[in-house]
C-alpha cells in the first residue's frame, strides 16, 4: 500500500469519525431502552394488585353466574 492509499483511508476513516448523522439514531435507541427499561420497572409493582382485584372480579362473576344458574334470589 502506498502512502497516496493510505492517505486515502485515513481521510475516508477520519470522516467517519467525524460524522453525526448515526448519533441521533443512538440517542433514540437510549431513550426507547429507557422506556422499555422503566414500563417493566412499573409493570413488576403493579402486577400484583392487578392480579389480585382480577381474582377478585373472577370470583364475583362466579357467584353471580352460580346465582343465575339456581335460581335462588333469597341468598343471593
Amino acid at each position: 500500500m502506498n502512502a497516496l492509499e493510505r492517505d486515502k483511508t485515513m481521510t475516508k476513516f477520519s470522516a467517519f469519525l467525524k460524522d453525526e448523522a448515526g448519533a441521533v439514531t443512538v440517542d433514540w435507541v437510549v431513550l426507547t431502552a429507557a422506556v422499555v427499561g422503566l414500563g417493566l420497572l412499573v409493570f413488576t409493582f403493579v402486577r400484583p394488585a392487578v392480579s389480585s382485584l382480577a381474582f377478585g372480579i373472577g370470583e364475583k362473576l362466579g357467584d353471580a353466574q352460580e346465582c343465575l344458574l339456581t335460581d335462588d334470589t333469597v341468598t343471593c
